[in-house]
């Protein structure tokens, strides 16, 4: 992963809680107040480590779910297996502290200068990146047209669905549930493939910029329809779930 190299010289720090909001049955958002904060760019993460009263360490890696100039945020989905993101999203509570370091990354990230048009594929928790490019978009006044694909199993499992159902000017939302579909669904209704692809990319004449985030399978799957519909490789930005997914 872009930017793991710079690991060596970030410190652990400690934040602390100020808000946990819940996005989805399994779902929350940390808001973090973290003293030394060096600022971030939209599509970095950081490492959270947890320390067990014996000794145990462990460690996973979480997107920024902020803005930068926004307070730290980021969106955890419960993993029923996973050692780190129950505590995150069961147990954590406004005032508890966490240790952290970053931000971490400089592959994944998007600045207004980067132009685009953007094209924002996002599997699952995979929104969690490509809603703080949303934010940063918005915040900087940026005119850059945006679509965003995000993919869920049903419509409860949206993340940020209030939030994603009133986008800024320039920006259009395309939702497709691939297991559960409530009643009178005009959306899509299946996995992500070459044809829905099809519908809502950006032309290739245009030169878009394209960020996808999510679970491998999709990840590979997504980027390389994308290729073979003629987007150069070198704007095709992804991320994997275990980077930023963690768990």
């Amino acid at each position: 992963m872009a930017g793991t190299a710079l690991r060596g010289r970030l410190t652990w720090q400690v934040a602390t809680v100020l808000a946990v909001s819940v996005e989805t049955p399994s779902v929350r958002t940390i808001m973090l107040d973290v003293p030394d904060w060096p600022g971030h760019q939209a599509g970095q993460h950081v490492d959270i480590r947890l320390t067990d009263e014996d000794g145990y360490v462990a460690e996973r890696s979480y997107s920024i779910a902020s803005a930068p100039g926004e307070p730290v945020a980021l969106t955890v989905e419960r993993l029923d297996d996973g050692e780190v993101s129950p505590y995150l999203t069961d147990e954590l509570r406004a005032g508890d502290e966490l240790e952290l370091r970053g931000p971490i990354g400089g592959y994944f990230v998007w600045e207004p200068a980067d132009g685009g048009p953007l094209l924002l594929l996002a599997g699952g928790s995979g929104i969690v990146p490509l809603r703080s490019i949303l934010r940063h978009r918005e915040r900087t006044g940026s005119t850059v047209p945006v679509r965003l694909l995000y993919s869920s199993r049903a419509l409860d499992d949206v993340i940020y669905r209030a939030e994603l159902d009133k986008p800024a000017a320039g920006v259009e939302v395309f939702h497709t549930l691939t297991r559960h579909q409530p009643p009178g669904w005009s959306g899509y209704a299946r996995r992500v493939d070459a044809a829905l692809l099809a519908d809502v990319m950006w032309p290739t004449s245009t030169m878009p910029l394209a960020y996808i985030c999510g679970p491998t399978s999709f990840v590979e799957a997504v980027s390389q329809a994308l290729v073979q519909s003629g987007y150069p490789p070198q704007r095709v930005k992804t991320e994997r779930f275990g980077g930023t997914g963690g768990t």
